[in-house]
């Protein structure tokens, strides 16, 4: 069967990761890209987000001709299969929708260019009903052109991407003809393993799945933070509720880690939509509209334990902070909780050393300038009063007692993401500080 070509109207992480995926396979993958620097370092190789592997697997693309990046639109989507837009729905200000702008513009220059039929096909994040208005604006553009439109939600994690891309849980497609239908799953075979991993919907529907699946793992990581705050005051530790009730099938062991609330591109922004969308539909969701409300006050509170650790001031103290990201294995600063926990506790008058193993150049437009910013880990906590974790990386895990309390001036340690053993900490002369259970 002859190879499938397809065109991906924007390079940054979904259309970056997705058509290098894509281009595993033999499909041939045009990422069309607008911004000019992004351009260019994609051309020369130099991958723009961090993503682990997706470097090496974009040169293998790029090396076999199944993967390009260019500008012109048009020449992308001309005897195109399939024009997957993959282009920014930031929240919108003032009123927390998804923002349209690029979606809607990207469709219009998509239908000014196709010279034959092609599935116009949604991986950005998008409210239920933008396929109906995508369809209503290719129809006036261009009226009478040969397309079809459908939804294809992404559910790539951040730092799993590739993985998560190649070994689905399940591939979502939400489209009204056949005609369609056999596009998309053509595209997807080789990735299917499994009849029930291929989910055909309606467009709709394929829209709401995405704001439904991150809204529902969002709830139960605002609930396990909720249950570490009732932990901390009964005197109960919350990693072994979590252990126990994950154990039941019907809950399951993962988004079950407490910690200083959820960031990302994805949470915040989607439950902020699916609150909006929610209430112009006369259906008000309250579990999630709690679920936004909780995470919001959980990330600015954290800032509180730090200081309450400190003796109640950092003034004058030297503190680092180790994680700047807003999960490991990402360099992805959006709406991470570190934002606002180095934001206050320099506000109070502590200097502030960090260190991220990724995150550092993306943080610093976002952090006071006055945060000292350590290549190392050894130059974020040498001399410091205290420490706190904010992002779970894995050498930070690997991190002794014994050399933390070494480096350290003094001997406060606040774990956001209790990564270290509390009774190792207090046996090496530390003062441990986690979520969900008791100070020791």
């Amino acid at each position: 069967m002859e190879a499938l070509k397809i065109a991906m109207i924007g390079g940054g992480y979904v259309g970056l990761v997705s058509g290098a995926c894509f281009s595993a396979f033999d499909t041939e993958v045009a990422v069309v890209e607008a911004d000019p620097a992004r351009l260019a370092a994609l051309r020369e190789g130099r991958i723009p987000i961090y993503e682990p592997g997706l470097t090496e697997l974009v040169a293998e693309g790029v090396a076999k001709g199944s993967l390009s990046f260019g500008d012109d639109l048009k020449a992308a989507v001309q005897g195109a299969d399939a024009v997957f837009i993959a282009v920014g729905t930031p929240t919108r200000r003032g009123d927390g929708h998804a923002d349209l702008t690029y979606v809607y513009a990207a469709v219009e220059q998509v239908a000014r260019c196709l010279n034959g039929y092609a599935v116009v096909v949604t991986k950005s994040t998008v409210p239920v009903g933008t396929g109906r208005r995508i369809a209503a604006i290719i129809e006036h553009v261009a009226p009478g052109l040969d397309v079809d439109v459908a939804s294809n939600p992404e559910f790539l994690r951040e730092g799993s991407a590739i993985a998560d891309f190649m070994q689905p849980d399940r591939v979502v497609v939400g489209c009204a003809t056949s005609r369609a239908r056999d596009v998309l799953g053509r595209l997807y075979a080789p990735l299917i393993t499994r009849a029930e991993q291929m989910i055909y919907t309606g467009v709709e529907t394929a829209e709401l799945i995405k704001y439904a699946a991150n809204s529902f793992l969002a709830m139960k990581v605002t609930f396990i933070n909720e249950m570490a705050d009732l932990s901390e005051k009964l005197g109960a530790n919350v990693m072994e509720v979590a252990h126990a009730i994950g154990l039941d099938a019907r809950i399951g062991p993962r988004f079950l880690q407490p910690g200083p609330g959820f960031g990302g591109s994805c949470f915040p922004k989607d439950t902020l939509a699916l609150v909006r969308i929610a209430q112009e539909a006369g259906a008000p969701s309250r579990l999630i509209e709690a679920v936004v409300a909780v995470n919001d006050a959980r990330k600015a509170s954290m800032s509180a334990r730090v200081i309450a650790a400190c003796g109640g001031s950092v003034r004058g103290a030297t503190i680092a902070v180790l994680g700047l990201t807003f999960k490991p294995d990402t360099d992805d600063m959006r709406d991470s909780p570190s934002v606002p926990v180095v934001a206050r506790l320099v506000e109070d008058g502590a200097h502030v050393r960090v260190h991220d193993p990724q995150g550092m150049d993306q943080a610093r437009p976002l952090l006071p300038p006055d945060v000292t910013y350590c290549d190392s880990i050894e130059g974020a906590l040498g001399g410091a009063d205290a420490l706190v974790v904010v992002t779970e990386w894995k050498a930070f895990r690997n991190l002794t007692p014994e050399a933390i309390r070494a480096a350290m001036a003094g001997n406060v340690v606040v774990d956001l993401r209790n990564i270290f053993d509390p009774a190792a900490m207090v046996a090496a002369g530390l003062r441990y500080y986690g979520i969900g259970t008791t100070p020791r």
